[in-house]
Parts: C-alpha cells; structure tokens; sequence
C-alpha cells in the first residue's frame, strides 16, 4: 500500500481508538466516500473563483484582511478568556472558566508584554477571542488601547463574539480604539441579526462567522439578503468538527463522520459550498468563505511556525510548512521551535529576550532519517528542488514531502 494510503488509513484508526467509546459514530465508509467526493468536486467546479491558500479556502467575492493575513500566517489569536456565556451544541471546548489572556501557551496577563511580542515577531493582524471577550470588556478594550498605543499604525485588529452582550455603547468604545473588524457568531443568538444591525456604521467591518451547520443550511442561504442589508461585508463558514466536549450532541444529529487529523462532519463542508454555490446563483455580493478544516490545520500553524522560527533563528532553512530542515548528503531532519514562558518547568537553556523578559525555546525533532541511500538523496534533493504534483508513494519520501509543504491536494484525507 502506498504511502499516503497507509497515513489515510492511521488517521482513521486514531480517530476510531479516540472514540471508541462511542460506537453509535457514523464513520464515513468506502461506499459513501465516491459520493461525497463527487458532491463536492461537483460544487467547487460551479464556483468562479479559484479557492484560494493551496485549494484549502474555497471563496466567493472575496474575504476580509483579517483572513488572508490568517492565510499568510502574519496573525496573532489573543484569548481574552476561556468563559463563555453562550451554550452552542458545536462549541469544541467546555469553556466555563476564565483564564489568563494567552496565545499558543503564552499568558500575557499585562497587555504592554503582548504588545511587545507582536512587534519582537512582526506580526500583521491580531484577534480577540476567547470564550466570550465581551464577558470582560475592560480587559479587552485595554488590550486594544495598548496595542493601538504600542504597535505597528497599520495592524489589523478584529474580534470574535456571539453579540449576547454587544451593544452601541461597548462597540462605540471599540471603534473609537480603532477595531477593524467584529466577527458574529450568530449561531449562539438563534440566528438574530439584531446585535449585528447595531455595528453597522460602527465597526468598519461586519462580519457573521459561524460553524457550518447541516440542518441551517436552508436558513442561511435565506438570510443571506437580510445579512447584506444588516451591513455584513463577510460570511466565514467553519468546517463542524468532532470532539470530547461535543460528541454526545454530535451523534444526536446523525452526522457522518470523516477522519482527518481531527475527526470532521461530513455533511458541513458539503452545505458550506452548497451555500457558496447558491450565493453566486443569486448574484449576491457579500463575500462568503469555507475555512475548512485542512486550511486551518494546515496554513495557521505552518504561519505560526515560519514566522517564529525566521525571527529566532533566521539563518535556518525553513520549509514552506514551516520547519526546519537539515540536510547533509546522508542524512535528513526536520524540526521545529517551540517557544514556552520562562519558568522552572520550561528551563531551557535556550532564551530569547522580548523587551527584557524572558522566553524559553525548545528546537523538537520530528523526522529524522540517517545513512541514506545515493538513491534516496537523488530523490530528496528533487523533491526538495521541485514539488511533485502527487505524494510520493515511499514512505520515507511522503514523511519529507509532509514536512516540506502544505498539501496541494483539496481536503486530501477524502480524496480517492
């Protein structure tokens, strides 16, 4: 079996191991996958537009800034907090507690050391998430006033919410620090546009983003008019995927599961781009995108660790899936940084110095492969130089081809 065959198959015993707790899971089969994929390759064919980021973002219209310096990997995700005050049967996380502001493990807890992080690493775009940042709205005005103070004029600031506690005064506050955009999850209000009618005007730009939904899928092909009238420039449509946390409300609705590095409903991504198809049907305006699943394990965290390593270690080969790699004739490695608070914990004798404080980093293996052939190096060093239109059928070779690049292929844990 060739080798993307056997990761396809590892991803899907992993998945079912994860939850075997659960058989009443409706795992996608052989005999439902050629029709799933031929539903999809059906729409992306219909739909104008070129998806964009590696085929992983289908799109019409357009998508705001703050997603393509998401997909250029330039975006920093602060969460103001880990509590919630909505109850969405999708949500991946119990979120019930507040927790310290933080960002790939990071706690900031003063705004003046996040701000310092975002000019010691240049990132372009930040986004308040959480939870719900407007549970604790003077934490996050504070942070966008430090950052408007603090950071490059031209960083784009957004913020995500489910508008329970929006209201013209708090998103006056924010327009006037200069928040670019509010991002809506209207799936938390029962699909009010109420909350989203009072930014327009307000916040420059209006955007609902919401899981992808099935059962919705009607519904939201009929607001999509109301949508553009209430000032929404942006629909994002998020790929539903399985967790511990949402499994048991999950499996209520029926939902076909797919495997993936994470485990996926299968029915989202088909309503997600039926949405976008009948979208462009209509001739409607607004900018309408998938963020799918793949774009999202793929591009963000490849982003994160391009623009982390280039900055600490600058003189390193990096790949296009941001790790290192080091290649001596018979002998291949990749690895990656991973940057971690300074503390007895994490006493690396690595450090980077932010402003004066301190930062441990670890350099972690991920693949290392020595001895090898005058054969293998002939085809590492082509694989390396040009990258092949299909995944090698070696292992060796695809485990190199994995660290290289993001995959091409659009959502290639279904492809055939």
């Amino acid at each position: 079996m060739e080798a993307k065959y056997q990761w396809l198959n590892s991803l899907l015993t992993n998945n079912k191991n994860e939850f075997a707790q659960f058989p009443e899971i409706k795992w996608l089969n052989p005999y439902m996958t050629d029709d799933h994929v031929g539903r999809r390759n059906n729409l992306l064919n219909e739909i104008d537009e070129t998806p964009l980021f590696k085929s992983t973002k289908p799109f019409l219209n357009h998508i705001s800034k703050g997603c393509r310096i998401c997909g250029e990997g330039k975006w920093s995700c602060l969460f103001i907090t880990n509590k919630c005050n909505a109850n969405c049967f999708y949500c991946p996380a119990p979120q019930k507690h507040d927790e310290p502001p933080s960002t790939q493990g990071l706690e900031f807890t003063n705004p003046y050391d996040y701000a310092d992080y975002i000019n010691h690493f240049g990132f372009e775009g930040v986004s308040f998430s959480g939870g719900e940042p407007l549970l604790y709205f003077d934490r996050t005005l504070e942070y966008l006033k430090v950052l408007r103070r603090e950071c490059r004029p031209d960083l784009y600031i957004w913020m995500y919410t489910n508008g329970i506690l929006a209201d013209k005064e708090k998103l006056t506050a924010l327009a006037k620090e200069n928040l670019n955009e509010i991002r809506f999850d209207i799936g938390a209000t029962g699909f009010s546009l109420e909350k989203v009618r009072i930014a327009k005007g307000i916040i420059p730009v209006v955007t609902i983003e919401i899981p992808s939904v099935p059962e919705e899928k009607e519904r939201i092909i009929a607001m999509l008019p109301q949508m553009r009238d209430a000032g929404v420039t942006n629909l994002n449509l998020h790929h539903l995927r399985l967790t511990h946390h949402n499994v048991t409300q999950l499996i209520k609705r029926d939902y076909t599961i797919t495997s993936a590095e994470r485990p996926l409903v299968a029915e989202s991504e088909i309503a997600a781009l039926e949405i976008i198809h009948q979208a462009q049907q209509s001739g409607l305006e607004i900018g309408i995108n998938y963020c799918s699943f793949h774009y999202k394990n793929r591009f963000q965290k490849a982003g994160y660790r391009q623009i982390i390593t280039r900055t600490i270690m600058p003189e390193a080969a990096i790949t296009e899936n941001g790790y290192i790699r080091e290649y001596h004739r018979d002998a291949i490695a990749y690895k990656h940084v991973k940057l971690f608070p300074k503390s007895p914990e994490h006493n690396s004798d690595r450090n980077i110095l932010i402003n004066g404080k301190k930062y441990a980093y670890e350099v972690l293996t991920i693949l290392s492969e020595e001895h090898l052939t005058a054969d293998y190096q002939k085809q590492i060093e082509e694989l390396i130089n040009t990258e092949p239109g299909t995944p090698p059928e070696d292992l060796l070779l695809f485990r190199i081809w994995q660290c290289e690049y993001i995959e091409s292929i659009f959502f290639l844990p279904l492809e055939d």
